[in-house]
């Protein structure tokens, strides 16, 4: 929607903001929770991590049909609002053909498919895993190993992520591949893997996440003053798509199994890694910023060196 509404400008500011929307957005339930928590008292909860076992694959199957009409509602309610508005426009302003119109309607169809289908998967099997995980590693040797390992995890899971795969292609079309897909995944893979280091820290120290969130947002609102904008847009927006339903289904989960096991607080030490998915982004893409911005001065200043008319020997590129 933003690289939509940004294709009607023409100015020069108009490709970086078409990115920091998501980001934007996910202002509001921050300020949201924190308003809500002025009305409750700081009373110590209780968190539990129920884990259903089925003797059978008969019957594990069909715990994903009885979830299945569940997610079929709300995924429902999620994509008509969008598709009636779609709707109305088209009958107002758009006027595609028919081609177009029923385009974009098997578009709408196969999302909603795929995210019913990818929903219960990841609520009804994927969670349980992460839980079990959780709390089978912190019971050996492997304990002692929990923080590499869970740096490991959110290396790879990130790439299961689908809002990332999405971003990446619109961040080379609208950059018309001057950044490049491949440097964000890798900038985000880093970002992830510290994140969940950190996280499974906080869970075996209990560090509190002040710590760590505020010199991370200090660090990263430092660096949005030296990157081109493109890049902090993209930052910021990729923070709020790497803490997708892949990180709050698996590795919160995984958290909370570890954090149960080992006899923390949940609440305070498992809960916020979702908060350090969400950091780490700003301060990984923005360096990628950082560094694209060097390597543009160093580029400026090598063709003023040898000016456009003038004829440069190999040898002397080469040296």
């Amino acid at each position: 929607m933003g690289v939509g509404v940004s294709h009607i400008r023409s100015d020069s500011n108009a490709e970086s903001d078409s990115f920091g929307l998501v980001s934007l957005c996910s202002v509001g339930p921050i300020l949201s929770v924190l308003v809500l928590s002025l009305f409750y008292g700081q009373g110590e909860g209780a968190v539990s991590s129920v884990i259903t076992a089925h003797e059978t694959t008969t019957a594990l199957g069909y715990s994903y049909l009885f979830a299945l009409p569940e997610y079929l509602k709300e995924t429902a309610i999620a994509l008509l609002p969008i598709l009636i508005i779609f709707l109305v426009f088209q009958i107002i302003s758009f006027h595609m053909n028919r081609r177009s119109f029923w385009k974009i309607l098997m578009g709408v169809g196969f999302t909603y498919l795929g995210l019913v289908l990818f929903l219960t998967g990841v609520n009804v099997g994927f969670a349980s895993l992460g839980s079990v995980l959780g709390t089978a590693l912190t019971q050996g040797p492997l304990r002692y190993f929990m923080v590499p390992l869970s740096m490991l995890l959110g290396w790879f899971i990130i790439s299961a992520e689908p809002a990332v795969q999405v971003l990446r292609k619109q961040i080379e079309q609208v950059s018309s591949g001057a950044i490049s897909g491949r440097s964000i995944q890798l900038g985000l893979s880093v970002a992830i893997a510290l994140a969940m280091g950190v996280s499974m820290l906080r869970v075996l120290t209990g560090l509190s996440l002040l710590y760590f969130l505020i010199p991370g947002y200090v660090i990263s609102l430092a660096l949005s003053f030296f990157v081109p904008d493109i890049y902090t847009a993209i930052a910021f927006d990729s923070g709020g798509v790497a803490s997708g339903p892949m990180t709050a289904a698996f590795m919160l989960q995984f958290m909370i199994g570890a954090s149960s096991a080992l006899g923390g607080n949940v609440l305070s030490d498992a809960f916020g890694i979702v908060a350090m998915v969400a950091m780490m982004p700003l301060i990984t893409i923005q360096l990628l910023g950082v560094r694209a911005a060097i390597q543009e001065r160093r580029r400026a200043a090598r063709a003023e060196i040898y000016g456009e008319a003038d004829i440069i020997e190999l040898w002397e590129v080469a040296a």
